[in-house]
């Protein structure tokens, strides 16, 4: 397995646009949700397939760094929470907030990388689609001042972002 270092080098090597990298911070929270929201309304004795999905996520996290790992944890638990929440909607509405934030993160995605000039990292290496929402917490810490030998090991290894 990579290490959490090696996945989010890997991940920033196809987000250099600070543009992509600003559509990530809403794109990848509003898909997060919608697979929350779409998979809460699936379950089988009260244990929803969001839940699982969830604790699978949350240990991966977790063995890529405990600190990040509790972070991640914590996100979930929260898009959990609303994911649950929403599936005691309507069908209809259900299925519009859960299609429809899956959608529209998606848009921002493609946006972004249409900025960027490169392909989403996922089509690369699907482990990609788990790094994303990670990537987010990571750039988010480093905007706040945390994490920057990690931040300055990235930024050497991917090189410098750009507008």
């Amino acid at each position: 397995m990579k290490t959490m270092r090696e996945q989010l080098t890997t991940y920033a090597r196809y987000h250099r646009d600070r543009r992509n990298i600003a559509t990530h911070f809403v794109g990848i929270p509003l898909i997060v949700i919608a697979v929350q929201i779409l998979l809460s309304r699936v379950s089988v004795a009260g244990i929803s397939l969001a839940m699982v999905a969830s604790a699978g996520s949350a240990i991966y996290y977790i063995a890529l760094d405990r600190r990040y790992g509790a972070a991640m944890t914590v996100v979930l638990a929260a898009t959990l929470w609303l994911g649950a929440t929403v599936a005691t909607y309507s069908l209809g509405a259900w299925l519009a907030l859960g299609l429809g934030s899956f959608v529209v993160g998606w848009g921002f995605q493609f946006v972004g990388h249409a900025f960027e000039g490169k392909k989403p990292a996922f089509v690369d290496d699907l482990i990609g689609l788990l790094i994303g929402p990670l990537f987010v917490v990571a750039e988010l810490s480093f905007a706040l001042g945390q994490s920057a030998e990690l931040h300055t090991e990235i930024v050497s290894a991917a090189g410098p972002t750009h507008a």
